[in-house]
C-alpha cells in the first residue's frame, strides 16, 4: 500500500464525500475514486457503504484508526529525526477550541523560545483524542471534557462561567439569574459542539426548556461584541472579565452549580513529545491563570 493513497483514503473517511476530498487533495475525482477501489481490493472488503451517500462502514472505521496511528508514528518519527538531526529542540503543534484563553502562556513560551516553530490549530472537542492519537497535533486544550482512553491531562483551569449582558439590560446588576428567568432571553452563542454552546443546551435541557438563540456565531471574538452592541445575552467565561479585548458588558452569576468550564490539557499516553512541545506542556501547566503568571511547577 502507497503512503499516498492512505492518506487520500484518510480525507475520504474524514469528509465521507469523493468530489469534496478530490477537491481538497487537489486530484481529479476518478483517479481517486480508483485509488479508494484499489485499497479496497487489496483489503479484500469494501471500506465504505455506497447505498445513497457514501459511509465510511465498520471495516473501513477500522482501518482508518490503524492508518492514523501508523502514518502519524511515521511522521513522528521524522520529527524526531529532525529535532536529533538539527541538535535543537524541534517544533510544538497545539489545538484547542479558542485560544484567547492561552494567550498569557503562549506569550511567555515564545519569549523564551523565540526560535521554536509553534503551530496552532482550531479544532473542535470532538476531533481532539483522534488527533492527539495519529499524532496530527502534541497538545490539544478543551473546554469540555473528551474521551481520555490512551491519553493523559491536567486540568488548567475550574472557573464559573456567567451571563453577559448590555450595560443596559434590565438584568445588569442583578447579584445572579436562574436558568428559568433566561427562558424568554434571546441569546447570542457559538455554534453547535462549542463548548459554550453545549453548556447552554446542558443547563436548558436540565430543566425541559428550550433557549433562544437568535445569532449563532463561529467568530468567538465577536459574541462579547455583539452582547455589548445589544443583540442579545450570552454565557461568558470568568477568564473573558479579565481579557484585554474586553468590551463595555455586564457580568451576572447564573444560579447553577453546573454552570462551570474545566479547562484541561491533553497529550498522546504514548506519543513521542519534542523537546519543544514539552516545554510548552510545562509552561502551560505550570501557568498562574489568576495572576497571568508562571507558577511553580507541579
Amino acid at each position: 500500500m502507497e503512503l499516498n493513497s492512505l492518506r487520500q483514503f484518510l480525507v475520504v473517511a474524514r469528509l465521507e464525500h469523493l468530489s469534496g476530498a478530490a477537491e481538497e487533495l487537489r486530484v481529479a475525482q476518478p483517479s481517486l475514486s480508483r485509488t479508494i477501489a484499489r485499497l479496497e481490493s487489496e483489503l479484500g472488503t469494501p471500506l465504505f457503504d455506497r447505498s445513497g451517500r457514501l459511509r465510511l462502514n465498520d471495516t473501513g472505521r477500522l482501518f482508518r484508526d490503524h492508518v492514523e496511528r501508523a502514518l502519524g508514528e511515521l511522521d513522528a518519527g521524522r520529527r524526531a529525526v529532525d529535532e536529533a538531526a538539527s541538535e535543537g529542540v524541534g517544533s510544538v503543534r497545539l489545538a484547542s477550541e479558542t485560544f484567547l484563553t492561552l494567550t498569557g502562556p503562549l506569550a511567555a513560551y515564545k519569549r523564551a523560545h523565540p526560535t521554536v516553530e509553534v503551530e496552532l490549530r482550531w479544532a473542535p472537542a470532538e476531533d481532539m483524542a483522534r488527533h492527539l492519537r495519529s499524532q496530527d497535533v502534541d497538545l490539544c486544550v478543551a473546554s469540555q471534557p473528551i474521551p481520555a482512553e490512551g491519553l493523559e491531562s491536567v486540568e488548567l483551569l475550574d472557573e464559573a462561567v456567567g451571563l453577559a449582558v448590555p450595560l443596559d439590560h434590565p438584568l445588569a446588576g442583578r447579584a445572579s439569574v436562574s436558568v428559568e428567568e433566561l427562558v424568554d432571553q434571546a441569546f447570542v452563542s457559538a455554534g453547535r459542539g462549542h463548548w459554550q454552546r453545549r453548556l447552554l443546551d446542558r443547563l436548558f435541557a436540565a430543566r425541559d426548556l428550550t433557549p433562544k438563540i437568535v445569532c449563532e456565531v463561529d467568530e468567538l471574538s465577536a459574541i462579547a461584541a455583539l452582547i455589548s452592541a445589544g443583540l442579545g445575552v450570552g454565557l461568558v467565561p470568568a477568564f473573558a472579565r479579565s481579557s484585554s479585548t474586553q468590551v463595555p458588558a455586564a457580568w451576572v452569576p447564573v444560579d447553577s452549580p453546573d454552570c462551570r468550564r474545566a479547562v484541561t490539557l491533553y497529550w498522546g499516553a504514548d506519543s513521542h513529545l519534542s523537546t519543544a512541545a514539552r516545554l510548552m506542556r510545562t509552561t502551560i501547566a505550570n501557568w498562574n491563570w489568576i495572576t497571568g503568571e508562571p507558577q511553580e511547577k507541579r
